[in-house]
Order: C-alpha cells, then structure tokens, then sequence
C-alpha cells in the first residue's frame, strides 16, 4: 500500500547544456552545483549510464530553466521532488519528453538524482527527483510499464545535509498539490561545475 501511494506520489505531479568535449574525451563526469535557498548540493552525472538523462538535464541547466523553481514534492523517508514549478506552483514549459534510461543498472539508493516522470514509460521532462532513503521499488525491474522504473543518473557527492534538511520541512497542500513545502524551497541557480 504504501509502495503504491509512494509511486503514486511521484508520478503525480510530473508530466519529464551538454557535457565539454573535454570531459567527453577524459570521461571525467560532469559535477553540477546546486545553490537553494536551504544550501548548496553538488551532484556528479553518470554520463555514460545515462547519456540521455545527462544530456537532457545539462541542457536544462545550462539554459538556465531550473533557476526559481522549488522542490515542489518533498516526502520524508522517500525523496524530494523539483525541477518543474516556480514559487507559485506555475509549470515551466518543457522540452519533449526523453528515453527512460531506468535499466542501466542503477539504482534509486539514498543520495541518487533520477528522473520523474508519469505513468507513461518515456514521459521524463525537467523534474527530477533526490532519493532520502533506498528505493529500491523504484529501480527497474522488467520492460513492463509497472516494472520499468525511474532513470538514476547522477548522485549527491557534497550536501547531503542540505537534502535531508529539504526533506525535514513542513508540507500542506498549495493549489491542489500534496507534499508541497509551506515555505518555499527554491533553486536558486543551477551551473555545471568547470
């Protein structure tokens, strides 16, 4: 029961710049940096697992589209939820949605970044998800729709306290939405690290 209302939850609210030439050749990850109004989060990105969820995340960053959104979805013991609303819970527009990337071979642990999406396989966008505790139901386990499971692509590597803290704010309902943060947890620039 809860495993379906957690997943639930997070395909709710969902409807989904490139790594240097340099890092290509090296295949050195890419490292982006977070700054919230909580703190600062540094994720590294799996690029070579995940080269479309990369590339997709990148481009949303470099483009500067995650600058004023909030952790819109923040649920204690399960993850935190942004990418995809401004403060006053608008929905940015999006690019089309990507591949689901969930089967390459890893999985939804504590500190992991994966994308969210809807029941639709393919449907992942610009929000993203930080995993709080072990998901492991989210991980891919078959090609089915049940079974597919959420893209992990990148993890935190500095500022995991900064996450939990998200996590610990006090939710309520704002405009319809469940599980949204009563004082607004904003990204307030996201930059790949160089």
């Amino acid at each position: 029961m809860l495993r379906k209302l957690a997943v639930a939850l997070l395909i709710g609210l969902c409807l989904g710049g490139t790594a240097s030439a340099e890092e290509a050749k090296t295949g050195k990850n890419p490292v982006v940096v977070m700054e919230t109004s909580l703190g600062t989060v540094k994720m590294e990105l799996f690029q070579k697992e995940a080269p479309i969820s990369v590339k997709n995340f990148l481009d949303y960053t470099n483009s500067g589209s995650y600058n004023g959104t909030i952790f819109h979805r923040v649920i204690p013991n399960f993850m935190i939820q942004g990418g995809g609303f401004t403060a006053d819970m608008k929905m940015k527009p999006t690019k089309a949605p990507i591949k689901n990337e969930a089967g390459n071979g890893l999985k939804n642990d504590r500190g992991t970044l994966a994308m969210a999406r809807t029941m639709m396989v393919d449907s992942a966008s610009s929000q993203f998800f930080i995993n709080v505790v072990n998901n492991d139901y989210l991980n891919h386990r078959d090609n089915s729709p049940q079974g597919f499971g959420y893209a992990v692509f990148g993890k935190v590597i500095d500022g995991m306290d900064v996450v939990d803290k998200i996590a610990a704010v006090k939710t309520g309902m704002q405009r319809g939405f469940s599980d949204v943060p009563e004082t607004a947890v904003v990204i307030k620039s996201m930059k790949v690290l160089k």
